[in-house]
C-alpha cells in the first residue's frame, strides 16, 4: 500500500476540475487550486471524483487530471483518484492507471443507473480490489446512483485488506452509527455530506470528503480536526461559520454551484460541461450571500 489508513482522513476536498469557457480543462487553474489547498491545510485531494465531473471527462482527460494532480501535489498530501464507474472493467482500468501514475488511493462510487443488487455491489468492489492493490475508498451516494449499499454489504467488503474506507453520503447520522457498528475496525467511515459531516465525525467518523472545502479549505480542515478529536464546542463553532454554504452549494446539482462560487472568488473560469449548465441567475444572490457570510468574495479567499 502507498499510504496507511492513518495517513488518510480529515478534510479531503472533492476537487472541481477547472475548465475554460469552451469546456477544455484549465491546467493552470488546476495547479493553482491544488497548491492553495495544500497551503490551506487540506488533508487530501480527491482528483476527478464525481464533483470533478468524472462522468463527462474522456478516458485520456481523466487519466491526465489524476497524473497532473499527483505531480503538483508532489507527496505533500495524499492524492485520492476518482476511478469509479458503472462497468467493473472500466473501473479496474481507471484504478490501474491511477496506481501507475502514483495516486495514493482510489475513490470508487457505486455503479450508477444499472442498479446492481447487494451481491452485485459486493462482487463489483471485490473484483476491483483483487485486480489493483492500491488502497480503495468506496462511495455510497444513493441520491445520485439509484442504489444504496447497505451496512451488511459494507461489512463484507471491510474484510478485504485494501478496501480501507467508505465515503457515506446518505446524509443520515443513524446510518453512520450503523456502519461503524457493522465494520468495527475493519475500515474507516468518512462523511460525504457536508451538512452532517461534523456530527458524523463526532460519533466516530474519520473524515469528510467535501464539496464545501473547495471554497473554505482552511475552515473545513480546522473543523474536521476538531470533530475527529471529539472537541464538540470548537467543531460546532467552526461548522456554524459554514452553515450557509452547506445549503447554498447544493441549490442545483453539484458541482454547478461550487464552480460558480470559485468563479466569483477568482479561482477558475466559467467552464462546465454539458449536460451541466452554469448556475441559474436566480441562485446567484443566494450563493454570493453564503460566500459573504464566510468572509469570502472576489479574491478575498486568496
Amino acid at each position: 500500500m502507498t499510504v496507511s489508513r492513518e495517513q488518510l482522513g480529515g478534510s479531503m476536498v472533492a476537487l472541481v476540475t477547472p475548465m475554460h469557457a469552451d469546456g477544455s480543462v484549465d491546467w493552470q487553474s488546476l495547479e493553482r487550486l491544488v497548491n492553495w489547498h495544500v497551503e490551506q491545510g487540506t488533508h487530501g485531494i480527491v482528483a476527478v471524483g464525481t464533483t470533478g465531473e468524472s462522468a463527462t471527462l474522456g478516458f485520456r482527460e481523466h487519466d491526465e487530471v489524476i497524473e497532473r494532480t499527483v505531480e503538483i501535489v508532489d507527496r505533500r498530501v495524499p492524492v485520492i483518484a476518482g476511478t469509479g464507474g458503472n462497468a467493473t472493467d472500466e473501473a479496474i482500468r481507471l484504478t490501474r492507471h491511477a496506481q501507475r501514475v502514483g495516486a495514493d488511493a482510489s475513490l470508487l462510487v457505486c455503479p450508477y443507473y444499472n442498479k446492481p443488487s447487494q451481491e452485485g455491489l459486493y462482487r463489483h468492489f471485490h473484483a476491483i480490489a483483487m485486480a489493483v492493490d492500491i488502497p480503495q475508498i468506496l462511495y455510497n451516494v444513493p441520491s445520485r446512483t439509484g442504489v444504496d449499499m447497505l451496512p451488511e454489504t459494507v461489512a463484507r467488503l471491510a474484510e478485504i485488506d485494501n478496501i480501507v474506507a467508505l465515503k457515506e453520503a446518505k446524509g443520515s447520522i443513524e446510518r453512520i452509527h450503523d456502519l461503524i457498528e457493522h465494520v468495527g475496525d475493519g475500515m474507516d467511515i468518512y462523511s460525504g455530506d457536508d451538512g452532517t459531516a461534523m456530527e458524523s465525525m463526532l460519533v466516530g467518523g474519520k473524515g469528510n470528503i467535501s464539496v464545501v472545502a473547495n471554497v473554505v479549505p482552511n475552515l473545513m480542515s480546522r473543523m474536521c480536526d476538531a470533530a475527529v478529536r471529539g472537541e464538540r464546542e470548537t467543531a460546532e463553532r467552526l461548522d456554524a461559520e459554514m452553515h450557509g454554504l452547506h445549503s447554498a452549494l447544493f441549490l442545483e446539482a453539484n458541482p454547478i454551484p461550487v464552480k460558480w462560487a470559485l468563479q466569483e472568488m477568482g479561482w477558475i473560469e466559467p467552464g462546465i460541461r454539458l449536460p451541466l449548465t452554469p448556475l441559474a441567475d436566480h441562485f446567484h444572490s443566494h450563493v454570493r450571500e453564503a460566500l459573504q457570510g464566510c468572509g469570502l468574495f472576489d479574491n478575498d479567499a486568496r
